[in-house]
């Protein structure tokens, strides 16, 4: 490692310890690098500018972040939460089944977990803990673990993404994670299922059927998004931006002219909410760009491919080791530093080993997920802590088996690359 590359890691850490917003650290990171190196500090400006306004993708982020803030502020999730009780509330431990297939429908709208679990996990938690079968750390586990599913199951802010650095095709990413998005709902019912037998939790009373016609058509039109969503985008309609821009319209339209649950103070907080979140996540993309540029220029991802070619790894070992490392790394990073840092140093190598990238792409995603719901750092504990005010500690305890679950999963969909790759393919993708 030279200087430049040693001043630049050394700055971006010391901004990490002392806490400096990340996207700040890796500006400043950038400018060290080009100091030592003697380079024109324009050049920071040229790659930002480069990266964000040449990216037509990238316009996705904001408007998929303001679908979700408007339906979190909105009605809807109150409304799909009342659908799904219908389906699976008669089930044991109702409320936290009811929690998981809310997720899905949810998932269909926004691409954010955290989204998923500020707007209707808040509102699972707070049915479940008006019962006393139900205990607080249950409650949080099975809310942060559901909330993994809303960048897995389409469309995917983190799959915009990534997407992004590595040139995959969005509709691609979004179909692969469909399969593995449905089983990760299939197998943390089946989880929810044991427990609550173990525990004898309730099943919720049952929906009046005359109740039945109204509570089904205040959740059809909440319904109706992901089928506008991905039915536009895979009949050629408008691309996986344009359907950015068709979620933001669809839950304004809902939220503010169908629901009038929408006040102009509360769609002033929304465009503000917005706004600080696009923000934050554009200023960590403008400190990825020059990091990239960095990194590029004294060939860390040609020396990691190398790397990987003289140790003669097969596409599972290699595939294994990266998941190894992004569940270390996701204990202290945040996912879009791992996306747009880390992933751009193992595209070469992914693809010396003819790794698919669609498939590279979910299993990077779900390690992120996981990531997510893990200590020390596990960004989902401590937003639904903040939320509810649900000790860390008790959802860590009650977490466990959800926690393995996906790490089986993950196990599986690596060994196994048709998980992700069936659908895609059968929808007229090429594996390269």
């Amino acid at each position: 490692m030279n200087t430049a590359l040693m001043a630049l890691v050394g700055v971006l850490v010391a901004g990490m310890l002392l806490r400096m917003p990340i996207g700040f650290s890796m500006l400043v990171s950038g400018f060290a690098y080009l100091l030592v190196k003697r380079q024109d500090l324009g050049l920071v400006a040229e790659q930002v500018g480069n990266g964000l306004y040449n990216s037509y993708v990238l316009l996705a982020v904001p408007l998929f972040v303001f679908a979700a803030n408007i339906m979190n502020a909105g009605t809807v999730s109150e409304r799909i939460f009342d659908f799904c009780r219908i389906l699976v509330g008669r089930m044991r431990g109702g409320l936290a089944q009811v929690d998981i297939l809310v997720s899905v429908i949810f998932s269909g709208m926004s691409g954010s977990a955290i989204a998923d679990a500020a707007g209707p996990g808040l509102v699972t938690i707070r049915q479940m803990l008006k019962k006393p079968e139900y205990s607080r750390g249950f409650a949080g586990a099975v809310v942060v673990a559901s909330a993994t599913l809303g960048p897995i199951i389409p469309p995917s802010i983190p799959m915009v993404i990534y997407a992004l650095v590595s040139g995959a095709s969005v509709g691609a990413l979004f179909l692969g994670g469909v399969v593995p998005g449905f089983l990760m709902a299939v197998l943390m019912m089946v989880v929810v299922h044991f427990i609550a037998v173990k525990r004898n939790m309730p099943r919720e009373e049952p929906v009046p059927l005359r109740d039945w016609p109204a509570i089904l058509f205040r959740g059809a039109l909440p319904l109706s998004m992901p089928v506008v969503l991905l039915g536009g985008i895979y009949s050629g309609a408008f691309t996986p931006t344009e359907a950015a821009a068709v979620a933001a319209l669809h839950a304004l339209v809902l939220a503010g002219v169908v629901y009038r649950a929408l006040s102009w103070r509360a769609f002033w907080g929304v465009v503000m909410e917005s706004t600080r979140g696009s923000a934050v996540i554009t200023l960590i993309l403008a400190g990825s760009f020059m990091l990239n540029y960095a990194f590029t220029a004294e060939g860390v991802p040609q020396a990691m491919a190398q790397w990987v070619d003289s140790m003669h790894l097969s596409q599972i070992k290699f595939l294994l080791l990266v998941n190894l490392m992004f569940l270390v790394l996701g204990c202290f990073l945040d996912v879009s530093v791992l996306l747009l840092v880390f992933v751009p140093m193992l595209l070469p190598a992914a693809k010396l080993l003819s790794v698919d990238l669609v498939h590279f792409g979910v299993l990077v995603v779900l390690n992120m997920m996981i990531g997510l719901i893990h200590p020390p750092f596990g960004m989902l504990l401590f937003v639904t802590k903040a939320l509810t005010g649900i000790p860390i500690g008790e959802m860590m305890k009650e977490g466990w088996p959800f926690l393995i679950m996906l790490l089986v999963l993950l196990v599986a969909i690596t060994v196994f690359p048709q998980i992700v790759l069936w659908l895609p393919q059968t929808m007229g993708y090429k594996t390269l």
